[in-house]
């Protein structure tokens, strides 16, 4: 299993990043609070107080840095999951658990044999699956993802196609009936996804109908697919149902899933790699 990043990463409005924290127990304590959340929902800040041993201020300001990141929802005298229509910005989930993303990518990445056929989604997870690809032999590459475009132009040994349709401006994904379309005119060997949340049962969430919409024609037209996801995203809100669980082949992240998850995957005889474990 992965062993901890080295910092605390705390934010401020408008999605930039300004601090990082001293003290690795410190974000070790936010992701204690995000686990407790997933599975228990409300939670009161007295009762996180107590069971962390910290004051009620420390706690609270705890919350309005997991808050501000879009990982959790405040209500009067307590805290409970994320609202299911918003993701977070863009910039602050290139950072949030970005050396566990690396690891989860390298470790699909040798997975995948030279002269693969394969789509790429948006996510900045995938993204890292693309750098971690950049030295294979004669890939070919089809995304929706102008990021992973950026990042894999000017290699010889990747052919690159990128799909058509609407670009989102905050985070370069290309989404919409036209990119879905484009997609569906190819058959590949790997799909590669990611995702914003899996709910206990088994179900794949997003937040855009748009993207969604690529992301079935992916799944629908991969000989096999791939999920990549760190563990935040077990039991995370999300209001667009993308699919299942049992509609992939193997999920790579970089920690064990809940019990209820982990069962999902058994019963659908679906590969769990854990990245470091």
């Amino acid at each position: 299993m992965s062993s901890h990043v080295d910092a605390d990463r705390s934010f401020a409005g408008g999605g930039r990043a300004v601090s990082q924290g001293k003290h690795a127990a410190v974000r070790r304590r936010h992701e204690k609070i995000l686990e407790l959340i997933q599975v228990g929902g409300f939670v009161a800040v007295g009762d996180l107080a107590g069971r962390f041993s910290v004051t009620p201020q420390t706690m609270r300001r705890d919350i309005n840095i997991l808050a501000e990141q879009g990982l959790l929802q405040r209500f009067h005298g307590g805290v409970g999951p994320a609202l299911s229509t918003e993701n977070v910005a863009y910039t602050d989930r290139k950072i949030l658990c970005r050396d566990e993303k690396r690891r989860i990518a390298r470790d699909m990445a040798q997975f995948i044999p030279p002269k693969s056929s394969l789509f790429i989604n948006i996510g900045t997870t995938t993204e890292e699956v693309a750098q971690a690809l950049m030295n294979h032999e004669r890939l070919r590459v089809i995304t929706n993802n102008l990021n992973v475009a950026k990042i894999l132009t000017g290699h010889s040994n990747i052919e690159l196609i990128v799909a058509g349709g609407v670009v989102r401006h905050r985070d370069g994904g290309i989404v919409g009936e036209a990119a879905a379309d484009f997609i569906r005119q190819f058959k590949v060997d790997f799909g590669i996804i990611g995702i914003s949340g899996i709910d206990m049962d088994g179900t794949l969430l997003d937040y855009d109908y748009r993207e969604v919409r690529a992301a079935r024609a992916i799944i629908e037209n991969s000989r096999k697919v791939f999920l990549a996801t760190d563990h935040t995203k077990f039991g995370r809100n999300a209001m667009v149902r993308l699919g299942h669980l049992s509609e992939i082949d193997a999920l790579f992240t970089n920690r064990m899933p809940p019990a209820a998850l982990e069962a999902v995957l058994k019963e659908a005889e679906v590969a769990l790699h854990v990245a470091g474990g």
